[in-house]
């Protein structure tokens, strides 16, 4: 690491760092970091930076545990265009001097490190990272933030981009200046909810920047008075957030796998066979990629006052159809639209490559593309055809996930059993409080019923 540790410190020093955010994220994506002054640039990446594991958030850590200790990694450098001076890390969290298997960017990067090594293959991922732009009314609920975005038409609308535009060219300036090639912004399918493109990448590149993206969204919308969400589902009347991953293996020469010119979408036999993995893995998936309770309202309800929900209900692939799990917009890559706002970026990369190099292996079909409109299908023909519906709650995916011996895995030993079993553990809890929460909507309907 020496010479990228002298790289780094030379940067830094020219862009005027004067603190360091060592950040890593827990089990939800939450990004944890402690600010070290540039004064201790060598303590820090000599020796990290120690966290207690417990209080950071999931992370397999009990208070009784040792410390977690972050170590950077210099290719992560990321200056914070907003905050002169502070300069962001991504960090691999260690424990007694080894890896830390239940930190979601340990499980990736081991599982791209196994990828190039038996096959001499590597994961390139992009994302659409849709958010909402909200406030905070008086008695403490959320509103859109722009009180003139009420069109039952609002995507791609000019006047709704327009009267953002202080918010969303600064975040586009920002994206440039990080070299992240932002190339569109627009106003998406919900009142209040916009997207901002940025090129692809390895796939841990591609996560690293959706967590400082969140980051930055976050903080510029509270610097402007607003309150950001990647919330799958704010509003039940409101298209949700989603964030669609493409994927694509290249070999480690570059050369691209999921191609062929030949074929009526662009994909080659190893893409098909991707895709059968992604479909036969797609419901035990849901837990990891829809990950919250709040992520089973977004996929498969009816449609919004926009007139789609454009979240899939089914899990079937085809070409450019936004109605389907997977869609083919061009040759060579394949989007994945059940991924969630709320999903961990390193986690999804992981189950979601777990789930494809399966089909690979084993050759999968995905059988014959689905051309029709699944959100007008009568659920009757799509059983007829044999179509198979998502999980509709948390609990459902998360008892399909442990079942999964594939994505078991991929995901990993921890001390003392899998970590698949951890991820479940936390995720049944996060379910069964919101199952013993009484609602308005149970009080509305069942407080006089009998």
């Amino acid at each position: 690491m020496g010479d990228g540790r002298e790289d780094l410190r030379t940067r830094a020093e020219e862009d005027g760092i004067e603190f360091f955010l060592a950040m890593f994220v827990d089990l939800h994506g939450k990004p944890c970091a402690k600010a070290v002054p540039m004064a201790s640039f060598d303590l820090l990446m000599d020796g990290g930076a120690g966290f207690a594991g417990f209080a950071a958030g999931d992370l397999g850590q009990c208070p009784a545990d040792p410390d977690i200790t972050a170590m950077p990694d210099p290719a992560s450098y990321t200056p914070v265009p907003w905050k002169q001076g502070v300069a962001v890390l991504h960090c691999d969290p260690y424990v007694d001097g080894e890896p830390w298997p239940y930190a979601p960017r340990v499980i990736l990067k081991r599982q791209l490190a196994q990828l190039a090594a038996q096959r001499g293959w590597t994961l390139k991922t992009g994302v659409e990272a849709e958010y909402s732009l909200l406030r905070r009314t008086e008695d403490g609920k959320i509103e859109i933030a722009d009180a003139l975005d009420s069109s039952s038409k609002p995507c791609y609308e000019v006047k709704g981009l327009t009267r953002m535009w202080d918010y969303l060219s600064t975040l586009s300036k920002h994206m440039n200046k990080l070299g992240w090639g932002n190339y569109a912004n627009d106003h998406e399918d919900g009142n209040g909810q916009f997207e901002s493109n940025f090129v692809y990448s390895d796939a841990v590149t591609t996560a690293d920047r959706t967590i400082f993206f969140r980051y930055m969204v976050h903080m510029l919308a509270h610097d402007a008075g607003m309150t950001a969400t990647f919330m799958p589902k704010p509003f039940s009347s409101v298209t949700g957030n989603g964030l669609h991953m493409h994927q694509s293996l290249w070999t480690l020469d570059g050369e691209p796998l999921f191609g062929d010119d030949a074929d009526p979408l662009g994909l080659s036999k190893t893409a098909y066979a991707y895709v059968g993995g992604l479909m036969e893995h797609a419901r035990a998936s849901a837990g990891v990629i829809c990950p919250t309770v709040n992520s089973y309202k977004r996929i498969g309800v009816g449609a919004p006052q926009s007139g789609s929900t454009w979240a899939p209900a089914y899990v079937a692939y085809g070409g450019n159809n936004r109605s389907l799990m997977l869609r083919v917009p061009e040759g060579g890559r394949i989007e994945h639209r059940g991924v969630d706002g709320s999903a961990n970026p390193y986690l999804a990369s992981a189950v979601l490559l777990a789930a494809g190099l399966d089909g690979v292996d084993r050759g999968l079909d995905p059988g014959e593309q689905v051309t029709d409109n699944l959100f007008a299908l009568p659920a009757e023909e799509v059983a007829r055809r044999g179509i198979v519906h998502l999980p509709k709650t948390l609990d459902r995916a998360i008892e399909e996930l442990v079942a999964d011996p594939v994505l078991r895995a991929a995901l990993g030993p921890v001390p003392g059993g899998d970590f698949i079993d951890y991820f479940a553990e936390v995720k049944q809890a996060e379910f069964d409080e919101y199952h013993a929460t009484v609602s308005e909507w149970e009080i509305d309907r069942y407080l006089t019923l009998a």
